[in-house]
């Protein structure tokens, strides 16, 4: 019986290792491809038919999408959700790092402590903080209103039904949003204000820099990487709005649909109607909006800029 050369035992630890790190990760590759890849091609497939249940299809071309463009739930959807996530973010951000430039400082007692309550209420689920809400906008007796009359008695009155009033579903919307996400975000701001280099903050105040100009001179361009990620991800989950105003009106979309968003709409599309074709449709307008919004947002703050020109350097060099 021959015995293998040393030749053969490399040639066979050099086939090993080509294929070990293939192997490695082919249990996430083949996971990716079955519950990720082949949904989204499904449901990409699925938005050109008209389907009532999973086994009733009939193929409609684009004619979902030409049926979303004229039809007025969706606009109002659309434009609920863009009027949510203009005005959560708007706010969402300022207070998040305006949160954590007060808990970074070091005369600040029991920071941790804060931290963590501010942190806390994303640990909820929105569910929960739907029902919650729901309490507190509770006419007479509920504590938004019993906080906010003495400050704009003719504004707010005891009475105000703030669930039940078209105009003010989206403003408690917002508020709900904003206690949920602030400190979430928060957070992120925490790690970008202490990856600042202090050294620059020493500079500014010997070149004779007060607070305001070494905030707009230093902390703002330290920060803005995570700012722009921040923007990105809370404009992202903003878009997908759906449990907190569906259990906070009821299980509806509230009066004059004041509180209809595209995934409730979607929902209530794929899942009450059966339309699953039509509601894939709304999912790919949906994920189309976001990628064009998010693009937007890369290009206004300059990042979108900075990475081609950087890939073109990389490649020059």
């Amino acid at each position: 019986m021959t015995q293998p050369t040393n030749t053969h035992k490399k040639g066979w630890y050099e086939v090993q290792h080509r294929v070990a790190p293939y192997l490695f990760i082919a249990p996430f590759l083949v996971t990716f491809l079955i519950f990720g890849c082949y949904p989204i091609l499904k449901s990409l497939q699925l938005s050109l038919y008209a389907t009532n249940g999973p086994k009733s299809h009939v193929f409609v071309g684009f004619s979902n999408y030409r049926f979303l463009i004229t039809d007025p739930d969706f606009r109002t959807a659309v434009w609920n959700t863009l009027v949510y996530a203009f005005w959560s973010v708007f706010f969402q951000l300022p207070l998040a790092l305006g949160l954590a430039l007060l808990l970074s400082q070091k005369w600040i007692r029991g920071r941790a402590i804060l931290r963590l309550a501010f942190f806390s209420p994303n640990l909820m689920g929105q569910a929960f903080v739907a029902v919650l809400f729901g309490i507190l906008y509770v006419p007479q007796y509920g504590l938004v209103n019993r906080a906010l009359h003495p400050l704009m008695p003719h504004l707010i009155p005891l009475d105000t039904k703030w669930l039940q009033n078209p105009s003010l579903v989206m403003p408690a919307l917002v508020l709900a949003s904003l206690w949920m996400y602030v400190g979430f975000n928060m957070i992120y701001f925490l790690a970008a204000l202490q990856a600042v280099d202090q050294d620059l903050y020493e500079a500014a105040r010997v070149d004779g820099a007060g607070p305001w100009h070494q905030f707009l001179a230093v902390t703002v361009p330290g920060i803005k990487p995570v700012s722009v990620f921040v923007l990105i991800t809370a404009t992202i989950g903003s878009f997908q709005l759906y449990e907190l105003p569906y259990l906070m009106l009821n299980n509806s979309a509230g009066p004059k649909n004041a509180g209809l968003t595209i995934v409730m709409y979607l929902f209530q599309n794929g899942f009450v109607t059966g339309d699953l074709g039509l509601a894939s449709a709304i999912g790919w307008s949906l994920a189309l909006g976001v990628l064009v919004i998010s693009l937007g947002q890369l290009r206004l703050t300059g990042t979108l800029r900075n990475e081609m020109q950087a890939g073109k350097g990389g490649k020059a060099r």
